[in-house]
This record gives structure tokens, sequence and C-alpha cells, in this order.
């Protein structure tokens, strides 16, 4: 038995833009996501750069002092008489003589490398005034020949 199609065969066609579609929705997942996985503590600023800068343990707080002046800690604007007494609560109190001593909480202080002198060391001599903390500069290592910045 033989059976007769009349009806014009249609090319098979593959549409690609549902594809494409979710191709850039698996991207553009990919790049929002690897966004929160950068260390972000402080304000964007561009740090000074230093030949023997070494890498430290994490910063318990992190100090920014933007181009403008501002000063915030951990993203959250402070006045600079406020600043020693901010940085107190959030370590807390040094231990008692006698008992045993604690690892002392690292500040970081992230200076714009535009900013004045005299604004870094008035925030500095504040910091120094925290029982049980001790105190540590942000810096970048220098772009070697050849890379970008």
């Amino acid at each position: 038995m033989q059976i007769i199609d009349n009806e014009a065969d249609e090319p098979l066609v593959i549409n690609i833009l549902p594809m494409i579609d979710v191709i850039f929705a698996i991207l553009a997942f990919f790049i929002i996501s690897t966004l929160f996985l950068t260390r972000a503590e402080g304000f964007s600023v561009d740090l000074p750069e230093a030949e023997t800068a070494q890498s430290q343990q994490e910063a318990f707080i992190t100090v920014t002092i933007e181009g403008n002046g501002n000063i915030s800690i951990d993203k959250k604007p402070v006045a600079l008489n406020e600043l020693t007494k901010t940085v107190q609560a959030q370590v807390g109190d040094p231990p008692a003589e006698g008992l045993r001593h604690r690892t002392e909480a690292l500040l970081t202080v992230q200076a714009d490398e535009t900013i004045d002198y005299g604004q870094v060391i008035a925030v500095m001599d504040q910091l120094r005034r925290v029982k049980g903390a001790s105190l540590g500069m942000a810096t970048q290592q220098p772009a070697q020949a050849g890379d970008s910045k």
C-alpha cells in the first residue's frame, strides 16, 4: 500500500533566540553573584602603593578615610571625635590584669592616597586610644611592568 502525501514539507528550523536568552540570563546570574564574592568592607579608595606591603590577618574593623575627608567604620559614617568611643564599643573591654589574654583586634585604616596627611594622623591618634586593639594601614602592592591598574 502506498501513501500519497500532497502536503509540502516545511524545512526544519532551529530557533536559537530562546537559547540566547537563557545563555544571557545565566551569564547575568554569574556576573551578579561574583560581585558578592569580593571583599567590600570599606568604600572604594585609591590606596597608596608600598613595595614592602605584607598581607595581614583579616581586619576586625576597617576605618576608611575617603578622598573627600569623610570617615566611616565598616561603611557607617562617623565623626572624628566619636571615633574612639565607637571603635571601643565594637572591640569590647580588654581583659583584666591576670586573666587570660585574648588576641588583639586589628584595626585597619584605609586612607585614600590623596587625603591630607594630617587627617590620617588625627584618625590614627584616635584609634591608638582604643584598648585591646592593634593598628594597621592598608596599602597595595605596586603594579608590575606590563600590569594594568
